[in-house]
C-alpha cells in the first residue's frame, strides 16, 4: 500500500472515530438533558433517619416515594383505591377481609412481588414482638389489643381475620409491603446480643442499590446533609389510560436545606420547583406569583395538630424522677394546665405570626375529618384568651404571687419551666417567644430553648428528660390513626410515655382515670360500625382531651404550597401536596 493510500485510510479512520465520539457525546448530552427536563426538585429540612420502613417514626422519610401497600387513599376524594391489590371483599360478618393481588407485580430489582411478601410483612415484621415498630399499635384491635391473623389462601389471595368488628380495618391495611427475599434472613439471624439483624438493616449508610422497593420511585443516591435522589422504578405497576408506564418523572431530588429561610431563598432563585408557603412569606410570594411562573395552592387547615404539652410522667428511672417532683406537681394539677391555656393569646398568635392564615385549634382530630368536634356544635371546651380566669384558676389551686408578681407554689417555689421545640422552624420559634411573653403576664417564667431535631427526638422518645415541649403530630381522616397517641401503652403517648422496647424500665408511672378513658374510647370507636354512633364516641374523647389538656392546642395553619406552573396535573391536598406524584409531569420549557 502506498503512503498516499495509507494516509487516506488514516484520515478516514480518524473521521469515523470523531463521528462516533461526537455521536456518543451527543447521545450522552441528550440523555442528561432528558433526565434534567424530567426532574423535580424540592427540599427537606433534615436527613432521613432510616431507610427501614418498619422502624421509622418520624419525618422526613423516603417511604411515600418508595413503598406502597395493598390499598391507597385518594387525597382528592378521601376514598380508598386499589394499589398492590386489585380488589378486596369482606365476609358477611365483617370479621374477614380478602385481598386479591394484581398479576405480575414486581419489586424494583425485578423479583416477583407475591402473597408471600404480604404474609412476611405482617406476620414476620409488623406482628413480631421482637420488632419495635409503631405500625403494630395501629393494627391492634379491641380492649385486649389483639392483632389480626394473616393467612395465605393461594398465590394471589390473602385473608385478614379480626376477632371483633374493627371499623378502620380496611384503611389500616394500607401500610407498606416489604420484600421477603431481601429481608427474611435479617429476621431469623441475630446479633451478639440476640437481637434480630433486621434492627440494624437498611440504615442510612446502606448503599441505595441495596434498598428494594415497590413504589413509584427507588433510592438512587443519598449524600448526608446535601440531598436524597430518587429515580423512577421501572417495575412500578401503574400505567395511564394510553398504556404508558408511570411515573412520568425520571428523577426526584430532595435538597437538604438548613432552614426554612434557605428553602425560601432557593425557591425564589429557581433552585426548587416547589416550597411550602409560610405565613411570614405568603405576601411576598403572592406578589411574585406571575413573575415567578408559579401558583400558590391553599388546601385549608393542615392535617396535623400543633400543641404544647407538659411531661405528666410521675415515674422514675434508677431511683431518679423523670421530672422534678416540685414541677411534676404543677404539671399534673389540672388548674395549672387550664390556666396556661387561658393565658396563651392565640388570636394574637393567629393574626401576627400566622398573618390570619389559619384557624384556632380546639380539637384533637383533623378539622376536615368527619369525626372532628367543634365548640359550637359539639360542646367541646375552647380556651379563649383570659388572663383573669387564668390567675383565678392558679389561686384556687394554691399558687400565690410574691411582691414582684412572680408566681409561686404553696411552698414558695418560683414557677419556672423549660419549653423546647425543634430549632430552625421560624414559626415555632416565634410561637415559643410569644408563649414566654404571654405566660410572664401571669407570673410564670418560661425558659424557651429550641434544640436540634435529633436532640428533641432523643428527649421525647428515649431519655424522657423534658418539662414542656412544642411539636406537631400528623393526622388524617381516620381517627384510629392516632390510637398510638391516646392509648396509654401507645408508642406516641408522649405526655406520659411508657418505656419503648429495649429501654430502661420506669418505676412508679401512673395512668390517670381520664387518660385511660380516652384510650378506651378510641378502642370503642374502632369497634363501632355505625357512623353516627362512631362520631359521638370520638366527640366524647375530644371533650375529655379539651377538659384535661394533656395537649394544649394552638393554631391549625392553612396548608399552602407554591408550585412551578411547569409541574403538570397537580391535585393539591392538605393531606399531601404531591400525593399523586406518579402522574405528575413537567411541561416543556
Amino acid at each position: 500500500m502506498s503512503f498516499r493510500m495509507l494516509r487516506k485510510w488514516l484520515y478516514l479512520l480518524m473521521s469515523l472515530v470523531m463521528v462516533v465520539a461526537i455521536a456518543s457525546c451527543s447521545i450522552d448530552n441528550f440523555k442528561a438533558r432528558d433526565i434534567e427536563s424530567s426532574r423535580l426538585v424540592y427540599s427537606i429540612l433534615s436527613d432521613p433517619k432510616t431507610f427501614n420502613y418498619a422502624l421509622n417514626s418520624e419525618r422526613p422519610n423516603i417511604f411515600g416515594m418508595t413503598y406502597k401497600g395493598l390499598i391507597a387513599e385518594n387525597y382528592e376524594t378521601g376514598e380508598i383505591e386499589p394499589e398492590l391489590a386489585e380488589s378486596w371483599e369482606f365476609s358477611n360478618n365483617g370479621l374477614a377481609l380478602t385481598y386479591t393481588l394484581r398479576e405480575n407485580l414486581k419489586w424494583s430489582d425485578g423479583e416477583p412481588l407475591t402473597v408471600d411478601d404480604v404474609i412476611f410483612t405482617y406476620n414476620d415484621v409488623f406482628l413480631n414482638d421482637t420488632i419495635p415498630t409503631q405500625i403494630r399499635d395501629v393494627l391492634r384491635i379491641g380492649e385486649e389489643g389483639k392483632l389480626p391473623k394473616v393467612i395465605k389462601l393461594n398465590e394471589r389471595q390473602v385473608k385478614f381475620e379480626v376477632p371483633e368488628p374493627f371499623a378502620p380495618f380496611l384503611r389500616n391495611t394500607g401500610v407498606s409491603i416489604l420484600p421477603k427475599h431481601a429481608l427474611a434472613n435479617s429476621i431469623t439471624q441475630t446479633d451478639a446480643e440476640g437481637n434480630p439483624l433486621f434492627l440494624s438493616t437498611w440504615g442510612t449508610s446502606t448503599a441505595p442499590n441495596e434498598i428494594v422497593c415497590n413504589g413509584p420511585y427507588m433510592l438512587k443516591a443519598f449524600t448526608p446533609g446535601e440531598r436524597v435522589v430518587f429515580e423512577r422504578n421501572p417495575y412500578y405497576w401503574r400505567t395511564d389510560d394510553q398504556g404508558q408506564p408511570q411515573p412520568y418523572l425520571q428523577e426526584v431530588i430532595w435538597q437538604v436545606v438548613e432552614s426554612q429561610d434557605s428553602e425560601f431563598v432557593q425557591f425564589r432563585s429557581g433552585g426548587l420547583d416547589l416550597t411550602g408557603v409560610k405565613p411570614d412569606n405568603f405576601s411576598l410570594l403572592k406578589r411574585e406569583e406571575e413573575r415567578g411562573d408559579f401558583t400558590i395552592y391553599n388546601g385549608g387547615p393542615v392535617p396535623s395538630s400543633l400543641f404544647i404539652s407538659f411531661n405528666l410522667n410521675k415515674g422514675s428511672r434508677d431511683g431518679k424522677p423523670l421530672v422534678d417532683p416540685v414541677k411534676s406537681r404543677w404539671f399534673n394539677a389540672l388548674e395549672f394546665r387550664q390556666a396556661v391555656a387561658y393565658a396563651i393569646d392565640r388570636p394574637t398568635m393567629l393574626n401576627n405570626i400566622y398573618q390570619g392564615l389559619g384557624v384556632l385549634q380546639n380539637s384533637s382530630i383533623f378539622p376536615l375529618s368527619p369525626y372532628s368536634a367543634s365548640p359550637e356544635e359539639d360542646g367541646v371546651r375552647a380556651y379563649d384568651y383570659n388572663l383573669e380566669k387564668a390567675k383565678d384558676l392558679l389561686l384556687s389551686a394554691g399558687f400565690q404571687y410574691d411582691a414582684n408578681g412572680q408566681l409561686q407554689d404553696a411552698d414558695g417555689n418560683q414557677v419556672r419551666f423549660t419549653l423546647i421545640t425543634n430549632a430552625g422552624n421560624k414559626v415555632r420559634e416565634a410561637i415559643g417567644a410569644q408563649i414566654k411573653q404571654d405566660l410572664s403576664k401571669i407570673g410564670i417564667t418560661v425558659d424557651f430553648n429550641p434544640v436540634s431535631w435529633g436532640s428533641l427526638v432523643e428527649k421525647l422518645g428515649d431519655s424522657l428528660d423534658w418539662e414542656c415541649h412544642m411539636i406537631s403530630l400528623v393526622g388524617g381522616l381516620e381517627p384510629n390513626g392516632g390510637s398510638n397517641v391516646w392509648n396509654p401503652d401507645g408508642g406516641l403517648h408522649a405526655f406520659n410515655q411508657k418505656p419503648l422496647p429495649g429501654q430502661d424500665p420506669i418505676e412508679g408511672r401512673e395512668v390517670a382515670d381520664w387518660e385511660a378513658r380516652i384510650g378506651q374510647l378510641y378502642i370503642k370507636g374502632a369497634q363501632e360500625l355505625d357512623e353516627a354512633k362512631r362520631r359521638e364516641i370520638y366527640v366524647e374523647a375530644q371533650r375529655i382531651v379539651q377538659e384535661q389538656l394533656p395537649f394544649i392546642y394552638l393554631i391549625n395553619q392553612y396548608s399552602m404550597a407554591a408550585i412551578r406552573n411547569k409541574v403538570q396535573n397537580v391535585k393539591y391536598s392538605p393531606l399531601g401536596a404531591l400525593w399523586n406524584i406518579y402522574e405528575l409531569s413537567l411541561a416543556e420549557q
